[in-house]
């Protein structure tokens, strides 16, 4: 089985460049997925508290450890703060009850899960009032992130990082006064209809890695059931085309045209079948020209817009990258 190829962050540690998404992974189905990944041979789990599955995550690692088929330290786990616990007083609690239902000592990444912060204290994880709108918190990312750096100093995290941050949130966060760790990664949606073309190339220039989520696009998004010319990706002919050249499907050959830009991917599945399939992608490579044909897909579709919370002024999607 060969070993997945690691990308090195600015701090110096490495991370595997293919993992296991979990968001939306049910209870009862994501402890056998995360099971299977491992015996395949996926070393990075990614994880959140608010998918309510991290209990059943450990499980799955621990059964992994305890039958010998790898060790804590031959996986990169990664988790996230949810935005109910951007106060800097909340945020080692929440860190620690995240690693209680890990069933971990550390983990190798931990996130700001959005720039966005929560009501606090309401034990809801979308606060909402009477007539049902979400309550915001004025909790600044910026005191968050100091919080974060102490996680790192007290063993709790080896990495830190944000998700779902634009380039001016990062450029506001990396010119902080007494900044002692920069973001390592910021993951975002990535996929051939939001290419992030901009915020990559941003990122890049920063020496912040680029983490794909939704890498195959959302292909249960209502826009596909409510608009007859809005293909899912699975259904593009030219992707068809390309798959049948290599003997690969859709999904492999758009894994790979995310691996070959350089960013992190971590495809969802809960189906023993699809994880296995999913990872068959380090055994061929697509022409730039191919490479190209997957990128001319980009509709500027994003289809995590979370725009619930569009009143925030830390709302990343108001500006263009």
């Amino acid at each position: 089985m060969a070993a997945v190829p690691v990308l090195k962050f600015s701090n110096g540690k490495s991370m595997p460049v293919f993992g296991l998404g979990t968001w939306q992974s049910p209870k009862g189905e994501v402890a056998e997925a995360v099971k299977a990944a491992i015996a395949y041979g996926y070393r990075h789990i990614d994880c959140a508290w608010v998918y309510g599955n991290e209990a059943e995550v450990g499980q799955a690692i621990k059964a992994k450890i305890d039958d010998g088929t790898v060790k804590r330290e031959d996986l990169f786990i990664t988790t996230k703060l949810w935005n109910t616990f951007h106060r800097p007083d909340l945020v080692e609690g929440a860190m620690k009850d995240s690693l209680e239902r890990l069933g971990l000592s550390y983990v190798d990444l931990y996130l700001i899960h959005w720039p966005v912060a929560f009501k606090e204290g309401t034990g809801e994880i979308m606060p909402r009032d009477a007539d049902g709108i979400l309550i915001l918190s004025d909790a600044d990312y910026l005191d968050t992130w100091k919080e974060m750096e102490l996680l790192v100093e007290k063993g709790f995290t080896k990495s830190i990082g944000v998700s779902n941050f634009n380039s001016e949130q990062l450029q506001r966060l990396l010119q902080t006064e007494g900044l002692k760790y920069a973001p390592v990664t910021n993951q975002v949606e990535i996929n051939p209809y939001i290419p992030n073309n901009k915020l990559i190339s941003f990122c890049r220039e920063k020496g912040i890695a680029i983490t794909a989520y939704s890498p195959l696009g959302s292909a249960d998004h209502p826009a596909f059931r409510s608009d007859a010319a809005f293909r899912r990706l699975f259904d593009e002919p030219s992707l068809q085309e390309i798959g049948k050249k290599y003997g690969k499907t859709v999904a492999q050959v758009v894994l790979r045209w995310g691996l070959q830009r350089d960013t992190i991917v971590i495809p969802k599945s809960v189906t023993p079948s699809r994880i296995k399939e999913n990872f068959q992608v380090f055994d061929f490579q697509l022409t730039e020209e191919e490479m190209n044909v997957v990128s001319a897909l980009d509709r500027n579709f994003r289809a995590c817009a979370f725009d619930v919370c569009s009143k925030s002024q830390y709302y990343p999607f108001h500006i263009e990258f």
